[in-house]
């Protein structure tokens, strides 16, 4: 298998999301604490009573204006809990959230996730106004790649197809024949039935792909911040301090932590393997915040939680959420000549998939 560098992405500040309107906000009295009691229920114990009254009168704000703007939230997996559980109208990883994009009845798309992601729901819904509440949300992955580097491998290698993660931005998408996510790389690259494609950028997933097929994988050296991270130390120390913990690995990660782990998915089958075998306990080899979500589904399971935070995903706050729906900022658009070829990658991978 082969791989290609790649330059090193800049990391991005981190500002604050202070509201400009905070006297908009109703105030946390008994009787809107009882009204969002039910809510509360769902994450009570991955969200504490001191945090709480702080972020009721946001969602409550934030469902009120979704139901004023006819607008609904797609909030990824890596979201905080108040955000995932108690504003989310649909939850998932990569491909549920492009699947609903296609498909929700709604005049406004409010993305709580990265930018790439957005796009995707641009390219899925044209006719909707789609927002993300702070436009610095980037992705590591999506800046290793671009689309004059996409131009080259096609040079480089004449007729091998181009399969994309979706953590890509509609430029390189518009290059590439068909995108995949972590959960269906493998799907997707055995239905273009050939023996070479080259599968991009993230150099560890096409590893971990290349041990599932037989189809020669040509790499790119593309990585998330998050799941680089991980080493195979992490796991054996969190194993040494319980033997009978269980190991689970998104295919982001090192080819040596996949190793050593008990299970590697992708996001949904992550989630998948906790809420239907509900091991004692488990380290999510992922980003923290999953843990968390999960959680909620699988309260009887204990969670190590190993901090790996994404800074980009981390940029959405309920407090920026709140501001995009009540100013209609900021609106994500995509170039139409690139819309179209960039929706035809998405969309054979949709249609596949479903």
């Amino acid at each position: 298998m082969d791989t290609l560098d790649v330059c090193t992405v800049p990391g991005r500040r981190q500002r604050s999301h202070a509201l400009s309107e905070p006297h908009a906000l109703p105030p946390f009295t008994p009787e809107l604490a009882a009204e969002m009691a039910p809510l509360y229920a769902r994450v009570q114990h991955v969200v504490t009573p001191m945090e709480w009254p702080a972020y009721a009168p946001l969602i409550k704000a934030i469902n009120d204006l979704k139901k004023k703007r006819n607008a609904v939230i797609l909030a990824h997996n890596y979201m905080t809990p108040e955000i995932f559980n108690c504003v989310g109208d649909f939850r998932g990883d990569s491909l549920q959230l492009a699947k609903e994009a296609a498909r929700v009845e709604a005049d406004v798309i409010v993305q709580a996730g990265v930018h790439f992601m957005a796009e995707t729901s641009k390219l899925l819904s044209p006719d909707k106004t789609v927002l993300i509440p702070d436009p610095l949300a980037g992705c590591s992955l999506a800046e290793s790649i671009t689309a004059e580097d996409v131009r080259m491998l096609r040079e480089v290698y004449p007729g091998v197809p181009i399969v994309t993660y979706v953590n890509t931005s509609a430029a390189v998408k518009a290059e590439c024949d068909i995108c995949c996510t972590s959960s269906n790389a493998v799907k997707v690259v055995e239905s273009l039935g050939v023996p070479r494609v080259l599968l991009i950028p993230d150099e560890y997933l096409a590893k971990y792909v290349q041990t599932q097929t037989k189809v020669e994988i040509i790499a790119w050296k593309g990585h998330c911040e998050v799941h680089e991270r991980f080493t195979a130390d992490d796991i054996a120390a969190m194993r040494a301090a319980d033997p009978g913990l269980k190991v689970i690995a998104h295919p982001e990660c090192p080819p040596e932590v996949i190793a050593v782990a008990d299970f590697t998915g992708s996001t949904a089958a992550m989630i998948n393997y906790v809420t239907s075998k509900r091991p004692r306990k488990v380290a999510l080899i992922t980003e923290c915040s999953m843990a968390s979500n999960v959680a909620v589904q699988a309260p009887d399971v204990e969670f190590i939680r190993p901090c790996n935070l994404c800074p980009h995903m981390k940029r959405i706050s309920l407090e920026n959420i709140y501001e995009a729906l009540r100013d209609m900022k900021y609106e994500v658009d995509v170039d139409p000549i690139v819309a179209a070829k960039a929706r035809r990658a998405v969309e054979r991978m949709v249609n596949l998939t479903n």
